[in-house]
């Protein structure tokens, strides 16, 4: 089923988010629901809070990279066949190398900005299984994981914005939280008079 992404001013995507129990009410619905939220927005990642849920967890599938004619034919294959679901993740930056791509977010449409980054990370997760994983990743598969990690830490894109930049798109902001802004598929805006 595919569920209504949250807008940008819904307190939930600001709220660090709680771990779960293998045990949790319907897992592998809500999964099998996340992954067709996420295609069905054309998304590479979606996490929770993105649809409500105050858990950590998250989905990524960075296969739609895999055709930038950009790439080496290296990190479009890494990038085709990684698909992964990360459940009650740790995330520890490997090097101190950065590096800057132009992010958007499906909570907040229409607004994409240029974010400085770690290069390469650690991330210890447990999969839909709840089997116990660990992971290398740089480049852009690295990217799409922290953007995703960031959201079950009540962070989001714009909050690495430099203030002048955070200015500049404080209308467009507003307007999102207001629910005023088109997008192309299901979104859910909170209701600031409750």
């Amino acid at each position: 089923m595919i569920l209504p992404i949250v807008a940008y001013g819904t307190p939930v995507l600001k709220k660090r988010c709680n771990n779960i129990l293998a045990d949790f009410k319907d897992l592998n619905q809500l999964i099998k629901n996340m992954w067709e939220t996420m295609y069905a927005a054309s998304g590479v990642g979606l996490a929770a809070p993105q649809i409500g849920l105050s858990i950590r967890l998250f989905i990524v599938d960075t296969s739609p990279f895999s055709n930038d004619e950009n790439l080496s034919i290296e990190e479009k294959n890494s990038l085709s066949n990684f698909k992964e679901v990360f459940i009650n993740p740790t995330l520890t930056p490997l090097t101190e190398k950065l590096n800057t791509f132009n992010e958007g977010c499906l909570s907040i449409p229409d607004i994409r900005e240029d974010i400085v980054r770690e290069n390469e990370i650690l991330i210890e997760y447990f999969d839909e299984n709840f089997k116990k994983k660990k992971l290398k990743l740089n480049g852009l598969r690295a990217r799409v994981v922290q953007h995703e990690y960031d959201h079950i830490e009540g962070i989001l894109f714009t909050d690495k914005l430099s203030s002048f930049k955070k200015r500049l798109i404080k209308t467009k902001l507003n307007n999102i939280s207001k629910g005023k802004v088109s997008s192309d598929y299901l979104m859910s805006f909170y209701d600031l008079k409750k």
